[in-house]
């Protein structure tokens, strides 16, 4: 179980770098996205091939995979639009609501009873959120798909978790951003002509963030973090991820000076959120000791 959790958050502190990295790659979100799966694809491909890994599993997993990936994708879409349309900050932030939707959707999905306890660090977690950052009524397409790449992830972190024995994570990973890479080009001629850009094509630079963002914080974090949904649960790895936006908000807050809306409630914000992830980790652990 600890080695669980230390792998979780390793994938989280990973995981931090993706807001930075999309904010910093000049393409639109859906292009963004559709790189980020395609390197991420490629490169999964040939390692298991070429480590003679791959695993084969039954169609009918394969399509509830692929349709799993399709959520992922399309979060990512909702989440880089929401740091194209308003900042790092705010979409980080908003992503941070995971953990609360986790508490009410898994038992509804997994056909089991609500945890008052998750609802209630997920609403503690949930005020660290509105603490950290006092939205502005300019930003509120970007809060809008925050809070839509925060349902996103719910639903598919719970998917995840009823799959997560199909195939081993790697395995797994292929066959969902497969599913997710399918998706984004059915869709990509019609995204392209509703929100026309005049970067088709990444620059030199915007490769190198494109394969760190793929390798980093694609194929290690996940990799990871699938490893660690195999001991732990759905809500404890959302939960685990509220410290993401902590991490990407103080890296933006250096690399793109948004201190300037840092207040106090900042701290007291972060503090609620790291309180709601340590006392998950104290039940998850007390837990599995009896």
């Amino acid at each position: 179980m600890k080695q669980a959790l230390i792998k979780l958050h390793i994938s989280v502190f990973l995981a931090g770098f993706t807001g930075i990295l999309g904010a910093l790659i000049r393409l639109n979100e859906g292009l963004l996205v559709w790189y980020r799966i395609a390197i991420t694809v490629v490169t999964l491909f040939i390692w298991l091939s070429w480590q003679n890994k791959l695993e084969r599993i039954s169609a009918a997993n394969v399509w509830r995979l692929m349709g799993t990936g399709a959520l992922i994708a399309l979060h990512w879409v909702c989440f880089y639009g929401s740091i194209k349309l308003a900042n790092v900050s705010i979409g980080l932030v908003c992503f941070a609501s995971v953990g609360l939707f986790t508490a009410l959707l898994e038992p509804l999905m997994m056909h089991k009873g609500f945890s008052w306890a998750e609802i209630s660090l997920g609403l503690i977690s949930l005020l660290g959120i509105y603490l950290i950052f006092h939205f502005d009524d300019r930003y509120r397409l970007g809060i809008f798909l925050g809070l839509a790449c925060s349902l996103l992830a719910a639903v598919f972190s719970v998917l995840n978790k009823k799959y997560v024995g199909v195939a081993k994570p790697q395995s797994l990973m292929l066959y969902e951003l497969s599913g997710g890479l399918l998706v984004l080009t059915l869709l990509m001629p019609l995204y392209l002509y509703y929100f026309p850009t005049n970067y088709i094509f990444p620059g030199l630079e915007d490769w190198g963030w494109l394969l760190a963002l793929a390798w980093l914080c694609t194929v290690l974090a996940m990799d990871l973090m699938l490893q660690a949904l195999q001991k732990v649960s759905a809500f404890t790895q959302n939960l685990s991820l509220n410290l993401e936006p902590v991490y990407g908000i103080l890296m933006a807050f250096v690399l793109f000076h948004e201190n300037r809306q840092l207040k106090s409630s900042f701290y007291i914000g972060f503090a609620l959120i790291a309180l709601s992830v340590v006392l998950q980790m104290i039940r998850v652990i007390r837990r599995r000791r009896v």
